[in-house]
């Protein structure tokens, strides 16, 4: 029988559900909408709808691994959750990561301006760079899928096993699940790495440019000047809501490793759904065309 605390648990794990999904179907929606129309989509928008379809999928995970979360541990149909749904969390979490990271990267070509040969030989071919990208993170997915069937098992047998047969077991397998664990972050360490360089080298090159600007104009109330600070504001956002999904991701993972039988330890899970939930709307504000669509829907919904 569901306990208050898991009532509340799935409560809070349906509003963040229906909170991403609105945000990421909106993009899909819009993006192949306008391709269908057009007849022709743009490397950002591949970039945009490829994540938010990814992020839909990885929302759909997230809200299955809620829902196992909450089942008492000897019915049959926890244990046969478990697994698939830690196979399918790791291929969209690996998606997810590598996408927002290509998207990074593309801003960066495609806004930045520095007069360095390899930047400016990355920035006239940024639509083979992305490729190329995209195609390294299979090496990464293949790793991961090594590693995955061991960290299936171990996270199986420590957070499902029998209580009676869980305190013997534990010695050893924590040992091979916390160095599994680690393999892992690895793997997504280095897109997390390219993320935040690729986005801190825009923010630098953004504040240069917003000082040449007001060196040129008569005063700091500037248009240009100012949609650029409204940049700067977006990306440090962006920087913040990426560091603590990294972060949140880790701790929860560790959490539920040394904390597998406690009550609370699930609701750790939920920090998980503010990024891609979150995102998906900062993307929208951020982008003239998904902004201007979401602006009409809104007051066509208010009249």
């Amino acid at each position: 029988m569901l306990t208050g605390l898991d009532i509340t648990f799935l409560l809070l794990s349906v509003a963040g559900f229906i909170t991403g999904m609105l945000g990421n179907l909106f993009i899909g929606l819009v993006n192949c909408s306008g391709w269908f129309k057009n007849q022709h989509i743009s490397l950002a928008d591949i970039l945009f709808t490829c994540l938010a379809i990814s992020r839909v999928i990885q929302l759909l995970v997230l809200l299955f691994e809620s829902v196992a979360m909450i089942l008492p541990v000897y019915l049959p149909l926890s244990y046969k959750l478990a697994k698939p749904i830690t196979f399918f969390w790791r291929i969209t979490n690996h998606w997810t990561t590598w996408l927002a990271t290509c998207l990074s990267i593309f801003y960066l070509l495609k806004i930045a301006h520095f007069s360095h040969s390899l930047f400016l030989w990355l920035k006239w071919r940024v639509n083979k760079v992305v490729l190329v990208i995209l195609g390294f993170s299979l090496f990464f997915l293949i790793s991961d899928f090594v590693l995955l069937e061991n960290f299936s098992d171990l996270f199986v047998n420590v957070y499902m096993k029998d209580k009676s047969n869980w305190t013997s077991y534990t010695d050893e397998s924590r040992i091979l699940h916390v160095e599994t664990m680690i393999f892992l972050n690895l793997t997504s360490l280095f897109p997390s790495v390219l993320s935040l360089t690729s986005l801190l080298l825009l923010f630098l090159s953004l504040v240069k440019h917003i000082r040449n600007l007001q060196l040129n104009s008569m005063g700091s109330r500037d248009s240009s000047t100012e949609a650029h600070k409204r940049a700067i504001k977006m990306m440090m956002f962006f920087l913040f809501l990426f560091i603590a999904n990294f972060f949140s991701i880790e701790v929860s993972h560790w959490i539920l490793l040394i904390f597998p039988r406690n009550k609370f330890s699930k609701y750790a899970m939920l920090s998980v759904y503010i990024f891609p939930s979150v995102h998906s709307f900062l993307l929208i504000q951020g982008n003239s065309k998904l902004r201007q669509t979401a602006l009409k829907v809104l007051w066509r919904l208010e009249n």
